[in-house]
């Protein structure tokens, strides 16, 4: 959602909305008016001024890089207190109110709570305050405020937030698959699809940095749809490449703001009906932290899907809580060992251990295990011996796009080791 009041009338916004250019002379909001955005000034100045009831106009003060202007409307949803101008050439990154809503509406509620007396009190004080003049021998906000930016991530996570959205739109954003070998065969059964983030600017950019941002700002739920529908794509035709007829298996990554995101479930049968992939061929992979985060909501979604014969898998098994109740609790189908015990198992003895009980574990509660991180001959081999059922890693095969994976499952028929 755009800054309905500013959008035609002070302004041009990027494709994909994330950043707008102001020009010197400008107005960026004025006062009374609805706002539906606030802004972090990436570049240039502005001034901001308050009109007094007897129609005088007053200065505020002054912001400059790394300052936030337009804050309090988003957050009470009332209108624009003051009156924001350009001094100079200004390039300023949007945050929306749905952006804001969704970082809030999964904080802590007493923090959530505490955040919006603040600054609505902050609000009636700030406006008398001005107006009257009470505050001319205190420190200039933008001291304090530029004290918070320096000491924050804030600013890159909105240009992060605001960035992948338009990346997944102008197609920037990729699928790379990481086969899953069958140890006892030495055939793959299957894969895991990983997101992978290509910018035009900056190079590849983490996973693991793009996606907690995503899920904070809820630009994850239009990503996991896309990877989801992408993902079915990809196996149909993996499998009419390759000659595989429903034999293979597509493991994809979601979140707990996917769980808790309305009609979840519907979205992913109308995914499985539109493509010819089985149920069966489908694994939805979860981490420990999201059936404790909210188990009530967890368990009723994950039963809905094994009903439907979807696969269930638990993601980097044994870093987290590790409870025998919740194994028993939601209706898991497969566990996946963490890499940080498989890298040092033939070394570190607890490794070992925890490796050999998280193998009879779920074979005593009749769940698949997969192991990841393999990078050794030596940890392929001691994990075929402990009976686990599949692996995944670096010995076997890397992340790949899907013409060089096409290209790897016909030339692989299987993995010796």
């Amino acid at each position: 959602m755009t800054d309905k009041s500013t959008q035609t009338n002070h302004g041009n916004l990027d494709a994909g909305g994330s950043k707008k250019h102001i020009k010197a002379g400008e107005a960026i909001m004025v006062q009374g008016e609805r706002g539906d955005s606030a802004y972090i000034i990436e570049s240039g100045k502005v001034e901001i001024t308050l009109q007094a009831p007897d129609n005088t106009e007053k200065i505020v003060g002054t912001r400059g890089p790394g300052a936030m202007i337009g804050e309090m409307a988003i957050i009470d949803n009332a209108p624009r207190t003051a009156t924001v101008r350009a001094l100079e050439d200004c390039i300023l990154l949007e945050i929306t109110a749905d952006d804001f809503s969704n970082r809030l509406d999964h904080s802590d509620p007493i923090l959530k709570m505490t955040i919006q007396v603040i600054l609505t009190r902050y609000r009636d004080t700030l406006i008398r305050a001005n107006i009257a003049g009470e505050n001319r021998n205190r420190p200039p906000p933008e001291v304090a405020e530029l004290t918070h930016a320096k000491h924050s991530n804030a600013v890159e996570s909105v240009k992060i937030s605001n960035e992948f959205k338009a990346a997944l739109d102008n197609g920037e954003v990729s699928l790379h698959y990481q086969p899953i070998v069958n140890l006892k065969t030495g055939e793959i059964s299957g894969f895991e699809s990983l997101m992978r983030w290509e910018h035009p600017e900056r190079g590849f950019i983490s996973p693991s940095i793009f996606i907690p941002i995503a899920e904070e700002s809820g630009a994850i739920l239009k990503a996991s749809q896309w990877a989801l529908k992408e993902s079915c794509a990809a196996l149909q035709r993996l499998e009419q490449r390759t000659g595989y007829n429903s034999d293979l298996f597509m493991s994809v990554n979601f979140t707990s703001r996917d769980f808790a995101a309305e009609g979840f479930v519907d979205s992913v049968y109308e995914t499985l009906s539109r493509s010819d992939v089985k149920p069966s061929q489908l694994h939805i992979e979860i981490t420990e932290r999201m059936l404790i985060d909210q188990p009530e909501s967890a368990r009723d979604t994950l039963q809905m899907c094994r009903k439907a014969g979807i696969d269930i898998s638990i993601d980097d098994f044994g870093t987290g809580y590790s409870s025998l109740s919740y194994l028993q609790y939601f209706p898991i189908s497969t566990l996946k060992i963490d890499r940080s015990f498989i890298k040092d198992m033939h070394e570190n003895e607890g490794s070992m251990a925890l490796v050999k009980s998280i193998i009879a574990l779920g074979k005593n509660m009749n769940m698949k295990i997969i192991a990841e991180g393999v990078e050794k001959l030596e940890e392929a081999q001691i994990l075929r011996d402990l009976d686990c059922d599949m692996a995944q890693g670096y010995y076997f095969a890397k992340p790949m796009s899907e013409i060089q994976i096409t290209g790897f499952i016909k030339d692989t028929s299987k993995i010796e080791f």
